[in-house]
């Protein structure tokens, strides 16, 4: 799997370097390491930042709470998700693509500057890069089975666009303090029987 993983990693390096985006330049960029996650987590991938570059440091006030940042760190770790590696390569490609944009400089949230380098890769390469991917769809685009609802003790749904994920357990609090990544509606949980 670390094989693929690698190989697929270096079509998506070659492929920015088309686009006169130079992931590759540990000057600019930082190093950046990819690597098959050791949990089987339920996100695709994940960009862990390490060793913060302290000349880019600046304090960002929100309210009464200062949070201090870095628009650029020396050190990336990509790792993906080992249920992914079993998806379409298009798929575990736009995940490595996704992790890549987080490695540049101010591209450690889904901010502005992220959204930015997303749409211009979609445009130019084809890609399908969003803040979050449907499982669902990707097992379907992929012929594997999906079937995420047995793990599961809830289900959590979206009042507006009906979109759906499922949880083994949940904060009590979940449906005031959050709301839908696509639309913004309100959630409703449903506890499953087994």
């Amino acid at each position: 799997m670390q094989e693929k993983l690698e190989k697929l990693y270096q079509e998506c390096l070659q492929e920015l370097e088309k686009v006169e985006i130079k992931i590759q330049n540990n000057e600019a960029v930082g190093q950046v390491q990819i690597a098959i996650s050791k949990r089987n987590n339920k996100r695709y991938g994940v960009c862990k930042q390490q060793e913060p570059d302290q000349s880019t440091k600046y304090i960002q006030k929100i309210g009464r709470r200062k949070i201090i940042k870095y628009q650029k760190y020396n050190k990336h770790l990509i790792e993906i998700s080992p249920w992914v590696m079993q998806l379409d390569d298009s798929i575990i490609k736009n995940t490595i693509m996704h992790e890549l944009i987080h490695c540049l400089p101010n591209c450690s949230d889904h901010g502005k500057i992220f959204k930015q380098y997303a749409k211009y890769i979609n445009t130019s390469l084809g890609y399908d890069i969003a803040r979050v991917g449907n499982k669902e769809q990707d097992y379907k685009k992929s012929n594997v089975e999906y079937d995420e609802k047995r793990q599961y003790k809830y289900k959590i749904e979206c009042k507006n666009c009906k979109q759906t994920f499922y949880r083994q357990r949940f904060n009590k609090n979940f449906t005031r303090k959050y709301r839908c990544g696509k639309c913004g509606g309100k959630f409703v949980v449903t506890e499953l029987t087994k």
